[in-house]
């Protein structure tokens, strides 16, 4: 893994940093990106020269061409992008707060779009397989795959995320670079609290599933889909607390 370089989207917290943390204990250096700078001038100066932390809000498509530059300036090109920035929102079909849909579909959809066409074509100019790997990694979700009415809204966005992966997985998969989709379960992190999700429903999740996931178990699933030799692919994991049985 030495000598890999990655990008990384909403490394501030939960999986981002984590997976951030665990790239950078493994030989990866690491491009962080989050809308929290003071969080990411902390993870410089606790991480090293192996990371750095370029703010901005991740649906900002300006944003993109300057976390390849700053990679390839800093470290070399970049041959693993981690989307990862993304944002819930609690309720169901009938009740849930549309007034914030529009800014959570920017940014789980459409800013997510953006940085896969980014990532594909970035990659793809530096390709050199099967000598080398070259990893873009997307966040889904379980319930972007077994819909859960009660967050049937935020799941629509992840269900559209999981053609975005498949449909480039088809596209570049050939030509060398894996598409890997990594949906988690419940997870203990800020997306809660972003979400709307109160302290009695994430007690509710507590109770029914846990000992609960944290953005560390989930890191390492992804530092497990890049670690792979270049010709093996996963596609697709799904990582659940045991006890989850739905979504």
């Amino acid at each position: 893994m030495n000598g890999r370089i990655a990008i990384v989207t909403g490394a501030s917290s939960g999986i981002g940093e984590a997976a951030a943390r665990k790239f950078v204990a493994n030989g990866i250096r690491v491009v962080g990106n989050a809308r929290n700078a003071e969080k990411l001038k902390a993870l410089e100066k606790e991480l090293g020269p192996s990371f750095c932390g370029i703010a901005g809000d991740a649906s900002d498509f300006s944003l993109l061409d300057e976390l390849f530059d700053v990679a390839e300036a800093r470290y070399g090109r970049a041959d693993i992008v981690v989307a990862n920035a993304g944002r819930g929102l609690g309720g169901s079909v009938k009740d849930a707060d549309l007034s914030r849909f529009e800014e959570i579909l920017r940014l789980n959809v459409t800013g997510t779009l953006a940085l896969l066409q980014k990532a594909a074509k970035r990659l793809l100019e530096g390709i050199d397989y099967p000598n080398k790997a070259a990893d873009i990694v997307i966040l889904g979700s379980v319930v972007g795959r077994h819909i859960s009415p009660f967050s049937a809204v935020y799941g629509s966005t992840k269900f559209a995320v999981h053609s975005l992966a498949e449909g480039l997985r088809r596209e570049v998969g050939p030509l060398g670079v894996r598409v890997s989709l990594v949906e988690p379960g419940v997870v203990v992190s800020g997306f809660q609290e972003g979400a709307g999700y109160g302290d009695d429903m994430v007690k509710q999740f507590d109770e029914r599933f846990g000992p609960l996931l944290y953005g560390e178990d989930i890191a390492e699933a992804i530092h497990f889909v890049v670690n792979q030799p270049p010709h093996v692919h996963i596609s697709d994991i799904m990582v659940r607390p045991t006890r989850q049985d739905y979504p």
